[in-house]
Order: C-alpha cells, then structure tokens, then sequence
C-alpha cells in the first residue's frame, strides 16, 4: 500500500478469526466483490443475490475469510493478486 501511497482507514488483525457471517455481511453492503486465488479471479455483484458459491469464494481452507480483505468505497477485494492490484488501485 505503501509503494502505492494508499493510506489504510482501519487494520483489523489477521488473529481477529473473520467468518462466514462476517463474509455474508461485507458482501451484503458491497455492489461488487472481487475474490483473488492466486492467478484466479473471480467477480460477482455485491447485494441481496448472493449464492452460497459466492460466499464460500470469500473463505479459506480453514472457514475463515481471505487475507487481505480491503474494502474499497463500494467494492470489496478479497485475497491477493499483485497485477489485479495495480490496476484497480491507479
């Protein structure tokens, strides 16, 4: 963030466990949600439309929600994709 010279609102520490409701709730409030997996990206609409594959995008192997989760105005980024990064944050 930092190279990019964006400036972080609020951190919320990875020990902090963030579940599916937790997950359901950001997806809920946002009008698109951007899932990253490596070089995978999947994308869906934020809102009251959500299917559990979507939901279950947002989480780990372990139940938890991906690391890093950024949300950005309207729009949540969920994992890490370094080019998908530098293109949504110039």
């Amino acid at each position: 963030m930092d190279a990019n010279d964006i400036s972080v609102k609020e951190e919320v520490s990875a020990s902090l466990k963030l579940k599916s409701d937790d997950a359901i709730e950001l997806a809920l409030k946002a009008s698109s949600v951007h899932v990253f997996k490596g070089k995978n990206t999947t994308t869906f609409k934020g809102g009251k439309n959500l299917s559990p594959d979507n939901i279950k995008s947002m989480l780990g192997p372990t139940g938890n929600l991906r690391a890093p989760t950024i949300i950005l105005g309207k729009t949540v980024l969920v994992g890490f994709n370094e080019e998908e990064f530098v293109k949504l944050f110039k």
